[in-house]
């Protein structure tokens, strides 16, 4: 029997030895606060795709085309829509004054509703319809009107948004910057965002 009292001391002293010579350092219980409980949750989920109207040119006339996107939010993105000009299925009664852009615009939206975007080098100054084009997107895109997840057609077009459909009214501005001119627009001729 004492020879089994020897071993287990031994045991123990040998086992407080190595973790000392480890480095830990003997500490008390520390306090962590409650256990987890609950589910886990990954983070926001994603917004529902949005209807906002992209103006092109119907009959020399600006128009509403609506378009379905991820997150209205993202300007650069509805920007880069609009520059991409109408679908296969808008052109059938849509054109565009604006130029199509071999590289991305940069756009940038300041404290009073000034969005400024940044076109490549090389790009002539916009028409004045051109210009009515990106502050009547962009007034809108600020604004969208409400609708339910957009439904699709067949070409990737969205259904109209419902006629009794109002953007809240705002005070928006578009200055564009060329290379070696500027123009600025505001969204105050803009149209209301029923289709054609």
């Amino acid at each position: 029997m004492r020879g089994a009292r020897v071993a287990a001391l031994l045991a123990g002293l040998t086992a407080a030895l190595t973790l000392s010579a480890c480095g830990v350092p003997p500490s008390d219980v520390i306090q962590a606060g409650a256990p987890a409980s609950g589910m886990f949750s990954p983070g926001p989920k994603p917004s529902a795709p949005t209807v906002i109207p992209l103006y092109f040119l119907h009959n020399g006339d600006l128009a509403p085309y609506s378009r379905k996107v991820g997150n209205p939010g993202d300007f650069g993105a509805v920007v880069r829509l609009l520059f991409g000009g109408p679908t296969t299925s808008e052109a059938v009664t849509a054109t565009t004054e604006l130029p199509r852009l071999t590289d991305t615009p940069e756009v940038a939206i300041s404290g009073d509703n000034t969005f400024s975007i940044q076109v490549p080098k090389g790009v002539p100054p916009f028409s004045h319809l051109a210009m009515r084009q990106l502050a009547c997107t962009v007034a809108h895109a600020t604004a969208p009107f409400a609708a339910a997840p957009a439904d699709t057609n067949r070409d990737g077009a969205t259904a109209a948004p419902p006629a009794n459909a109002r953007r809240t009214p705002g005070h928006t501005s578009v200055h564009v910057l060329g290379d070696g001119w500027a123009m600025k627009q505001s969204d105050a001729s803009c149209p209301d965002p029923v289709q054609p």
